[in-house]
Protein backbone atom coordinates (compact mmCIF):
# COMPACT_ATOMS: atom_id res chain seq x y z
CA UNK A 1 0.00 0.00 0.00
CA UNK A 2 1.12 3.58 -0.42
CA UNK A 3 2.44 5.43 2.72
CA UNK A 4 3.08 8.79 3.28
CA UNK A 5 6.72 9.21 4.54
CA UNK A 6 6.57 12.96 5.34
CA UNK A 7 4.91 16.47 5.01
CA UNK A 8 7.22 19.66 3.76
CA UNK A 9 5.48 22.99 3.85
CA UNK A 10 7.15 26.36 2.70
CA UNK A 11 6.27 29.70 1.08
CA UNK A 12 6.34 30.13 -2.64
CA UNK A 13 6.90 33.84 -3.10
CA UNK A 14 7.63 34.47 -6.94
CA UNK A 15 11.22 36.11 -5.52
CA UNK A 16 12.33 32.97 -4.64
CA UNK A 17 12.44 32.10 -8.39
CA UNK A 18 14.49 35.19 -9.47
CA UNK A 19 16.98 34.31 -6.31
CA UNK A 20 17.16 30.96 -8.10
CA UNK A 21 18.15 32.04 -11.22
CA UNK A 22 20.61 34.97 -10.34
CA UNK A 23 22.52 32.49 -8.23
CA UNK A 24 21.57 34.18 -5.12
CA UNK A 25 21.34 31.63 -3.05
CA UNK A 26 24.61 32.73 -0.81
CA UNK A 27 23.70 36.51 -0.58
CA UNK A 28 22.87 37.54 2.82
CA UNK A 29 19.57 38.82 1.88
CA UNK A 30 18.89 35.05 0.84
CA UNK A 31 21.28 32.79 2.65
CA UNK A 32 19.53 32.25 6.15
CA UNK A 33 16.33 31.48 3.52
CA UNK A 34 18.34 29.02 1.38
CA UNK A 35 20.17 27.21 3.88
CA UNK A 36 17.31 26.44 5.58
CA UNK A 37 16.26 23.45 3.57
CA UNK A 38 19.59 21.76 3.72
CA UNK A 39 18.60 19.60 6.14
CA UNK A 40 15.46 18.76 4.25
CA UNK A 41 17.57 17.78 1.29
CA UNK A 42 19.51 15.38 3.39
CA UNK A 43 16.10 14.24 4.68
CA UNK A 44 14.98 13.80 1.06
CA UNK A 45 18.18 11.70 -0.09
CA UNK A 46 17.19 9.07 2.32
CA UNK A 47 13.22 9.02 2.43
CA UNK A 48 13.65 8.88 -1.44
CA UNK A 49 9.81 9.79 -2.05
CA UNK A 50 8.27 8.52 -5.39
CA UNK A 51 5.13 10.65 -5.55
CA UNK A 52 5.04 14.58 -3.99
CA UNK A 53 1.18 15.37 -3.40
CA UNK A 54 1.04 19.21 -3.94
CA UNK A 55 -1.79 21.40 -2.04
CA UNK A 56 -1.18 24.72 -3.76
CA UNK A 57 -3.36 27.71 -4.82
CA UNK A 58 -3.60 29.08 -8.47
CA UNK A 59 -2.41 32.78 -9.27
CA UNK A 60 -5.05 32.83 -12.61
CA UNK A 61 -3.16 30.28 -14.83
CA UNK A 62 -5.84 27.68 -14.81
CA UNK A 63 -8.79 29.57 -13.70
CA UNK A 64 -9.61 33.27 -12.90
CA UNK A 65 -12.29 34.91 -11.08
CA UNK A 66 -14.54 34.13 -13.55
CA UNK A 67 -14.43 30.55 -12.51
CA UNK A 68 -12.88 29.96 -10.05
CA UNK A 69 -13.15 26.08 -8.20
CA UNK A 70 -13.02 25.62 -4.48
CA UNK A 71 -10.97 22.40 -4.88
CA UNK A 72 -9.25 21.18 -7.71
CA UNK A 73 -7.24 17.76 -8.20
CA UNK A 74 -4.93 17.47 -11.42
CA UNK A 75 -5.09 14.06 -13.23
CA UNK A 76 -2.29 14.79 -16.19
CA UNK A 77 0.34 12.29 -17.36
CA UNK A 78 2.72 15.76 -17.40
CA UNK A 79 2.43 19.48 -16.00
CA UNK A 80 3.63 22.22 -17.76
CA UNK A 81 5.30 24.81 -15.65
CA UNK A 82 4.22 28.60 -17.60
CA UNK A 83 5.23 32.16 -16.38
CA UNK A 84 2.21 33.66 -15.27
CA UNK A 85 3.15 37.60 -15.22
CA UNK A 86 6.50 38.04 -12.52
CA UNK A 87 8.85 37.39 -15.54
CA UNK A 88 10.87 34.70 -14.19
CA UNK A 89 12.42 31.55 -15.68
CA UNK A 90 10.29 28.08 -16.07
CA UNK A 91 11.39 24.94 -15.30
CA UNK A 92 11.46 21.35 -16.67
CA UNK A 93 7.73 19.57 -16.74
CA UNK A 94 6.75 17.94 -14.77
CA UNK A 95 5.50 13.68 -14.69
CA UNK A 96 2.19 13.36 -13.34
CA UNK A 97 0.75 9.99 -11.73
CA UNK A 98 -2.72 9.52 -13.40
CA UNK A 99 -3.61 6.00 -11.60
CA UNK A 100 -3.30 7.77 -8.14
CA UNK A 101 -4.77 11.21 -9.21
CA UNK A 102 -7.75 9.42 -10.03
CA UNK A 103 -7.62 7.42 -7.33
CA UNK A 104 -7.40 10.16 -4.78
CA UNK A 105 -10.06 12.29 -6.69
CA UNK A 106 -12.57 8.92 -6.46
CA UNK A 107 -11.90 8.57 -2.76
CA UNK A 108 -12.02 12.27 -1.73
CA UNK A 109 -15.54 12.40 -3.81
CA UNK A 110 -17.10 9.75 -2.52
CA UNK A 111 -16.12 11.38 0.88
CA UNK A 112 -18.53 14.39 -0.04
CA UNK A 113 -15.73 16.58 -1.92
CA UNK A 114 -16.85 18.57 -4.69
CA UNK A 115 -13.59 18.24 -6.75
CA UNK A 116 -13.28 19.69 -10.39
CA UNK A 117 -10.66 17.36 -12.18
CA UNK A 118 -8.21 18.42 -14.52
CA UNK A 119 -6.34 16.37 -17.29
CA UNK A 120 -4.69 19.16 -18.28
CA UNK A 121 -3.22 21.71 -16.20
CA UNK A 122 -0.27 24.53 -16.23
CA UNK A 123 1.54 24.67 -12.87
CA UNK A 124 2.62 28.26 -11.49
CA UNK A 125 5.03 29.47 -9.06
CA UNK A 126 3.27 28.08 -5.96
CA UNK A 127 4.07 24.74 -7.00
CA UNK A 128 7.62 25.37 -9.13
CA UNK A 129 9.28 26.81 -6.59
CA UNK A 130 8.60 24.82 -3.99
CA UNK A 131 10.02 22.09 -6.14
CA UNK A 132 12.76 23.74 -6.88
CA UNK A 133 13.91 24.81 -3.36
CA UNK A 134 13.08 20.75 -2.51
CA UNK A 135 15.38 19.63 -5.27
CA UNK A 136 17.58 22.64 -6.30
CA UNK A 137 19.68 22.52 -9.81
CA UNK A 138 17.73 22.33 -12.59
CA UNK A 139 17.93 18.60 -13.46
CA UNK A 140 15.03 16.21 -14.11
CA UNK A 141 11.91 16.08 -11.18
CA UNK A 142 13.01 12.67 -9.10
CA UNK A 143 9.44 12.61 -8.18
CA UNK A 144 6.22 12.57 -10.04
CA UNK A 145 3.38 14.93 -8.93
CA UNK A 146 -0.51 15.31 -7.96
CA UNK A 147 -1.34 18.94 -8.08
CA UNK A 148 -3.75 19.85 -5.61
CA UNK A 149 -5.26 23.09 -5.95
CA UNK A 150 -7.32 25.08 -3.41
CA UNK A 151 -9.02 28.42 -4.04
CA UNK A 152 -7.51 31.39 -1.32
CA UNK A 153 -8.11 33.71 -4.19
CA UNK A 154 -11.70 35.26 -4.01
CA UNK A 155 -14.27 35.01 -1.30
CA UNK A 156 -16.37 32.44 -0.16
CA UNK A 157 -13.36 30.50 0.49
CA UNK A 158 -13.09 27.44 1.86
CA UNK A 159 -13.11 27.38 6.04
CA UNK A 160 -9.98 26.03 7.89
CA UNK A 161 -12.42 22.93 8.96
CA UNK A 162 -13.29 22.06 5.75
CA UNK A 163 -9.87 22.11 4.38
CA UNK A 164 -8.29 19.74 7.44
CA UNK A 165 -11.06 17.64 6.37
CA UNK A 166 -10.34 17.28 2.66
CA UNK A 167 -6.56 16.66 4.12
CA UNK A 168 -7.64 13.68 6.36
CA UNK A 169 -9.47 12.60 3.32
CA UNK A 170 -6.43 13.12 1.39
CA UNK A 171 -4.20 11.01 3.74
CA UNK A 172 -7.06 7.94 3.57
CA UNK A 173 -7.13 8.10 0.03
CA UNK A 174 -3.16 7.95 -0.49
CA UNK A 175 -3.24 5.22 2.45
CA UNK A 176 -5.46 3.42 0.61
CA UNK A 177 -3.95 3.25 -3.00
CA UNK A 178 -2.58 -0.51 -3.20
CA UNK A 179 0.34 0.25 -5.00
CA UNK A 180 3.65 0.57 -2.83
CA UNK A 181 4.44 3.68 -2.90
CA UNK A 182 6.61 6.66 -0.90
CA UNK A 183 4.02 9.91 -0.97
CA UNK A 184 5.60 13.30 0.57
CA UNK A 185 2.80 15.87 0.85
CA UNK A 186 3.19 19.45 0.57
CA UNK A 187 1.38 22.63 1.34
CA UNK A 188 2.84 25.59 -0.04
CA UNK A 189 2.05 29.40 0.34
CA UNK A 190 1.86 31.84 3.01
CA UNK A 191 2.84 32.98 5.54
CA UNK A 192 0.94 36.31 6.72
CA UNK A 193 1.54 39.15 3.98
CA UNK A 194 -0.43 41.59 2.28
CA UNK A 195 -0.12 42.66 -1.25
CA UNK A 196 -2.24 45.32 -1.24
CA UNK A 197 -4.49 47.96 0.24
CA UNK A 198 -4.16 49.85 3.35
CA UNK A 199 -2.19 46.92 5.16
CA UNK A 200 -0.03 46.43 1.79
CA UNK A 201 3.11 44.78 3.82
CA UNK A 202 1.50 43.43 6.82
CA UNK A 203 3.55 40.77 8.27
CA UNK A 204 1.98 39.05 12.02
CA UNK A 205 5.03 37.13 13.40
CA UNK A 206 3.49 36.01 16.59
CA UNK A 207 0.72 34.57 14.25
CA UNK A 208 2.89 33.03 11.82
CA UNK A 209 4.83 31.13 14.83
CA UNK A 210 1.88 30.04 16.64
CA UNK A 211 0.21 28.41 13.68
CA UNK A 212 3.82 26.79 12.90
CA UNK A 213 3.96 25.54 16.75
CA UNK A 214 0.39 24.29 16.70
CA UNK A 215 0.76 21.47 13.07
CA UNK A 216 2.68 19.43 15.71
CA UNK A 217 1.08 20.61 19.25
CA UNK A 218 -2.47 20.94 18.35
CA UNK A 219 -3.07 20.77 14.32
CA UNK A 220 -7.28 21.57 14.66
CA UNK A 221 -6.30 25.08 16.57
CA UNK A 222 -6.38 27.10 13.40
CA UNK A 223 -9.81 25.72 12.87
CA UNK A 224 -11.18 27.49 15.73
CA UNK A 225 -10.84 30.86 13.29
CA UNK A 226 -13.34 32.00 10.75
CA UNK A 227 -12.16 32.97 7.12
CA UNK A 228 -12.75 36.21 8.15
CA UNK A 229 -10.62 36.51 11.11
CA UNK A 230 -7.69 34.49 9.72
CA UNK A 231 -7.26 37.22 6.71
CA UNK A 232 -7.71 39.54 9.66
CA UNK A 233 -4.73 37.62 11.71
CA UNK A 234 -2.70 36.63 8.47
CA UNK A 235 -3.20 39.43 5.54
CA UNK A 236 -5.28 38.96 3.00
CA UNK A 237 -2.50 36.53 1.26
CA UNK A 238 -1.93 35.34 4.46
CA UNK A 239 -4.85 33.07 4.09
CA UNK A 240 -2.61 30.66 1.59
CA UNK A 241 -2.06 29.11 5.06
CA UNK A 242 -4.98 26.79 4.65
CA UNK A 243 -2.53 25.18 2.13
CA UNK A 244 -0.31 24.29 4.63
CA UNK A 245 -3.11 22.81 7.15
CA UNK A 246 -5.03 21.21 4.49
CA UNK A 247 -1.06 19.48 3.85
CA UNK A 248 -0.35 18.81 7.68
CA UNK A 249 -3.94 17.29 8.07
CA UNK A 250 -2.97 14.07 5.66
CA UNK A 251 -0.45 12.88 7.96
CA UNK A 252 -3.10 12.23 10.78
CA UNK A 253 -3.09 13.22 14.49
CA UNK A 254 0.00 13.07 15.41
CA UNK A 255 3.29 14.35 13.66
CA UNK A 256 7.02 15.61 14.87
CA UNK A 257 8.83 18.50 13.31
CA UNK A 258 11.99 17.35 11.81
CA UNK A 259 13.08 20.81 11.13
CA UNK A 260 12.05 24.59 10.42
CA UNK A 261 12.73 27.84 9.55
CA UNK A 262 11.16 31.40 9.84
CA UNK A 263 12.54 34.14 7.81
CA UNK A 264 10.96 37.76 7.36
CA UNK A 265 11.18 39.35 4.94
CA UNK A 266 11.20 37.89 1.72
CA UNK A 267 9.92 40.41 -0.78
CA UNK A 268 7.10 41.82 1.96
CA UNK A 269 6.16 38.56 3.09
CA UNK A 270 6.77 36.39 6.12
CA UNK A 271 8.74 33.22 4.62
CA UNK A 272 8.36 30.36 6.64
CA UNK A 273 9.09 26.30 6.22
CA UNK A 274 8.58 22.93 7.96
CA UNK A 275 9.64 19.12 7.22
CA UNK A 276 7.33 16.54 9.01
CA UNK A 277 7.02 13.27 9.63
CA UNK A 278 4.20 11.20 10.96
CA UNK A 279 3.97 10.19 14.11
CA UNK A 280 5.47 6.63 14.58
Amino acid sequence: MAKIIGCVTTSHVPAIARAIAKGQQEDPYWKEWFDGFKPVHRWLAQARPDVAVIVYNDHGLNFFLDKLPTFAIGAAAEYQSADEGWNIPTVLPFRGDPQLSWHVINSVVAEGFDITMCQEMLVDHALCNPMALLWPGGKEWPVRIVPVEINTVQFPLPSAARCYRLGEALGRAIASYPEDLRVLVMGTGGLSHQLDGERAGFINKAFDQKFMASLTADPTWVTRYSTIELVEQTGSQGIELLLWLTARAALGAGARAITANYHIPISNTAAGMMLLEPAA
